[in-house]
């Protein structure tokens, strides 16, 4: 169970920062609108939120996910891929300190966004990727290892569907995963059940497990309907304006 998340609220400049689709211009009152719903949602489902203030240094930096891995054994400082985002970590290195004694730092020349990283029970999958490269994946096996948890890599470099590992699956407790179409076939998922997503819907692969609920996004009814049958709870979100930026529901938090 999760008992606290860490956001940050997204900045004016959110419009500014990287995205690899032309949907158009996020619309900042939009963006915050739909911010404070998924902090309300995790609220409801009986997190302690800290909502750090936006931090204009980084147009990127709502997207808190990509800064840390965080598990119930330590933390793990990562070195985001993208040059424009390398100083985010130390932003949020201070409020990680508040819950965790110790704390191990990805080392350049790894790379390693926490947007590559789908956490399954005790077993992790590290996603090689554009912004992950194969010492970043290295390191935080290594890391890992010490920790008593299990990992495997899965290399989406010549996917160009998805920037990161979880665009494209995720863990949503037990022994299921919610996988994109694309990925349902790869080996290393084998010994998971696997709700497909299909192509049209690849979006909302991307949906998080917190506390005996899913979130997913607004506007997905195949991938709706598919879990309902399986017998989850949902949360549905609005997501259209993160998703212009390449966003999805496990990037905004930090849950542990």
């Amino acid at each position: 169970m999760f008992t606290k998340a860490i956001v940050r609220v997204p900045g004016k400049n959110f419009a500014d920062g990287l995205t690899t689709v032309s949907l158009g211009v996020p619309r900042l009152d939009m963006v915050l609108r739909q911010h404070v719903s998924y902090c309300a949602a995790l609220k409801l489902c009986g997190l302690a939120v800290t909502s750090l203030p936006a931090d204009e240094r980084f147009s990127d930096s709502t997207f808190v996910e990509d800064t840390a891995i965080v598990t119930e054994r330590g933390a793990i400082l990562t070195r985001p891929g993208a040059a424009s985002r390398t100083g985010e970590t130390d932003a949020i290195r201070e409020e990680l300190a508040r819950f965790f004694s110790t704390m191990v730092t990805i080392e350049a020349p790894g790379t390693l966004d926490g947007g590559d990283i789908c956490e399954a029970g005790e077993h992790f999958f590290i996603g090689v990727s554009q912004r992950t490269n194969e010492e970043g994946a290295r390191q935080l096996g290594m890391h890992l290892a010490r920790m008593g948890y299990t990992s495997s890599t899965i290399d989406i470099r010549e996917m160009t569907s998805i920037l990161h590992l979880k665009s494209g699956v995720s863990y949503i407790g037990g022994e299921t995963l919610v996988v994109m179409e694309e990925m349902a076939g790869n080996e290393e998922f084998r010994d998971f059940r696997k709700i497909v997503v299909p192509v049209e819907e690849s979006y909302a692969a991307n949906c998080i497990w917190v506390n005996g609920r899913i979130f997913i996004a607004e506007g997905y009814p195949q991938m709706r309907a598919a879990l309902l049958k399986s017998g989850f709870k949902l949360i549905v979100l609005e997501m259209s304006e993160f998703q212009k930026m390449d966003g999805g529901l496990s990037c905004l938090s930090l849950r542990f």
